[in-house]
């Protein structure tokens, strides 16, 4: 994940390029407050909005409002290159306690992630997949 714009950048939203690997699933979740905008750069993501699934290509949009419960997966054998927004921002923090938790070998604990996942507006509503 490359952090484009930050919350140490501005106070409306943050900006990532988000390699996703092959096989990755989020599961789903849900944001409280976040709203978040997903452009496909390449490859090809399999997503979960609501009800709805969402097969997206490169310049596939997709605009999620807070409370809209959602995954973003890869299910495909190639990399997906996405650009993301997170409105507000400082969900790049997110991200980095994430690696850092992993690092540690403290991914393999569900109670770790999900007061970190609590802490960034991040309601986990089925398993993380990789």
């Amino acid at each position: 994940m490359a952090f484009l714009v930050t919350a140490n950048d501005t106070r409306h939203t943050s900006m990532f390029e988000w390699t996703i690997p092959a096989g990755l699933s989020t599961g789903l979740h849900v944001h409280r407050v976040q709203e978040e905008t997903f452009y496909v750069l390449e490859g090809e993501c399999d997503w979960q909005v609501g009800n709805d699934h969402v097969h997206a290509t490169p310049g596939t949009y997709l605009f999620l409002p807070p409370g809209v419960p959602h995954n973003i997966g890869n299910a495909s054998d190639k990399i997906a290159r996405v650009l993301m927004t997170v409105s507000p921002p400082g969900h790049e923090r997110y991200f980095e306690e994430l690696a850092e938790t992993i690092a540690r070998g403290g991914a393999a604990n569900p109670a770790t992630i999900a007061e970190l996942r609590a802490r960034y507006d991040t309601k986990q509503l089925s398993a993380l997949k990789s």
